[in-house]
C-alpha cells in the first residue's frame, strides 16, 4: 500500500508550525493509542502512521529533506522506508510526563532513540546503541570519493569485568523491583504501558557485587579512531553504516552500528543535479560567431578540448558525455553540461571599434527589431 503524505496524515498544511504539528499528532495519538483500542489492528496501524509522520515533521532537518525529496530522501533515516526505525519518545510535553520509551513496548521492543543515537534491539537483549556521526565533506570528495579518519567516543566492554558488569566472583539474583519479569507497568489515565525495568534494564536479574570499574554497567566510554571509505558519487544526506562500531552490548549482546550522515559543501564553479554536473564558461563574441576550440578545466582538474559551433548563442548548453558524477558501485558516470556565456566587451579599442562598425555595415544592422517569439527562446 502506498504511503500517505505526512502532512495529510497529521491533518496539517505544509506551512504548519511545530505547535500545529504537535497538536495534530497529539489528537491522533489519543484517538488511536493501542491501549485505548485493544485488539484493533487498524487503530494500531494509524497510531504507527501518525507517529512516523510526527517523527519526521517535528525534526527540522528531516522535514526539510522530506519537503524537497519526498519519501526517497528519507531512506536510511527512519521513516520513508528502510534503515532504522525511529519513534517519538519524548511524550512528557505531549501528555504530561511519564512516557519516555513508551514505544519500546508498543512496537515489539524494537527500540527507538533520539537524533544523535539510535537504539536497536530491546534493552533485555543487551543490544548496544547505534551512534550517529555527522561528517562534512567537500563537493569534490563527494563526487570522486575519499578515505578519511573519524575520531569519536563510544562504549566498549569494560576491561575489568569484560562486559559482565560484576566483580570477580559476583553472581546474579532476581531483580527485586520487577521480580524477574524484566518490565514494570506504568499507568496514567487510560494509558497503561509496560516498560523495561529501570533497575535491571529489562534483564530480570541484578548483580549482587557490581564491578568497581564500570559500576555494574559492563561498558566504559572510550575514544576510537577508524578509517572510512566514502564511495564516489555520494550526495548530501547520504547515510553510511559501519557495522559494530556503535556502543558495545552488555551480557554478550551485539554492538550497535556507527551511522555516518554526510553533509556535502558547495563548489565555486560546479553544481550537481543527480549524476550530472553543470558549469558556466565565458566566450567572446568572435568565438561565438565564428566557432572555436577552447579548453575547459574539469572538476578533477583535467583539461578537455571543447568545440564551440559557429553561430553559438548566449546560454547554449553543450554536453560532454561521461564527465559527470560516478554512479555508486558502477563504472557509469553522468554527463557534464557547459553553459556558454557570450561576453560583450564594455570597452573596445579604436581599431576594434572600426572593425565592429565594418561588420555592422556588411551585415546590415536592424534598427527596428521585432520581438522574438517566446517559443524560440532557449531555456
Amino acid at each position: 500500500m502506498a504511503k500517505r503524505d505526512y502532512y495529510e496524515v497529521l491533518g496539517v498544511s505544509k506551512t504548519a508550525t511545530k505547535d500545529e504539528i504537535k497538536k495534530g499528532y497529539r489528537k491522533l495519538a489519543v484517538q488511536y493509542h493501542p491501549d485505548k483500542n485493544p485488539g484493533d489492528k487498524e487503530a494500531e496501524n494509524k497510531f504507527k502512521e501518525a507517529t512516523e509522520a510526527y517523527e519526521i515533521l517535528s525534526d527540522e532537518q528531516k522535514r526539510q529533506i522530506y519537503d524537497q525529496y519526498g519519501f526517497a530522501g528519507l531512506e536510511g533515516m527512519g521513516g520513508g522506508g528502510g534503515g532504522y526505525s525511529h519513534a517519538y519518545t519524548d511524550f512528557s510535553d505531549l501528555f504530561g510526563g511519564g512516557f519516555g520509551d513508551i514505544f519500546e513496548n508498543l512496537f515489539g521492543g524494537s527500540g527507538f532513540g533520539g537524533s544523535s543515537r539510535t537504539r536497536r534491539g530491546g534493552r533485555s537483549s543487551g543490544q548496544g546503541e547505534s551512534l550517529r556521526y555527522d561528517l562534512e565533506i567537500s563537493f569534490k570528495d563527494a563526487v570522486y570519493g575519499i578515505v578519511t579518519e573519524l575520531s569519536f567516543q563510544h562504549k566498549e566492554a569494560c576491561e575489568t569485568c569484560h562486559g559482565t558488569g560484576g566483580a570477580k566472583g559476583a553472581s546474579r539474583k532476581t531483580c527485586p523491583t520487577c521480580q524477574g519479569m524484566g518490565e514494570v507497568r506504568r499507568s496514567a489515565g487510560f494509558f497503561s504501558v509496560s516498560q523495561p525495568c529501570p533497575a535491571c534494564s529489562g534483564s530480570g536479574t541484578v548483580i549482587d557485587n557490581p564491578c568497581p570499574t564500570c559500576g555494574g554497567k559492563g561498558t566504559q566510554q572510550k575514544k576510537r579512531k577508524i578509517k572510512v571509505t566514502i564511495p564516489a558519487g555520494v550526495d548530501n544526506g547520504k547515510r553510511i553504516t559501519i557495522p559494530g562500531q556503535g556502543d558495545a552490548g552488555t551480557n554478550g549482546g551485539q554492538p550497535g552500528d556507527l551511522v555516518i550522515v554526510l553533509h556535502v559543501g558547495n563548489h565555486k564553479y560546479f553544481e550537481r543535479s543527480g549524476q550530472d554536473l553543470y558549469c558556466a564558461v565565458p566566450i567572446s563574441i568572435t568565438q561565438a560567431a565564428l566557432g572555436a576550440e577552447i579548453f575547459i578545466t574539469t572538476l578533477d582538474d583535467r583539461k578537455i578540448k571543447l568545440k564551440i559551433p559557429a553561430g553559438t548563442q548566449h546560454g547554449k548548453l553543450l554536453r560532454l558525455k561521461e564527465e559527470g558524477v560516478p554512479y555508486t558501485n558502477s563504472s557509469r558516470k553522468g554527463d557534464l553540461y557547459i553553459k556558454l556565456l557570450v561576453k560583450v566587451p564594455t570597452k573596445v579599442s579604436n581599431k576594434a571599434k572600426s572593425l565592429y562598425e565594418e561588420i555592422a555595415r556588411i551585415e546590415g544592422e536592424n534598427n527596428s527589431p521585432s520581438p522574438t517569439p517566446l517559443s524560440e527562446l532557449e531555456n
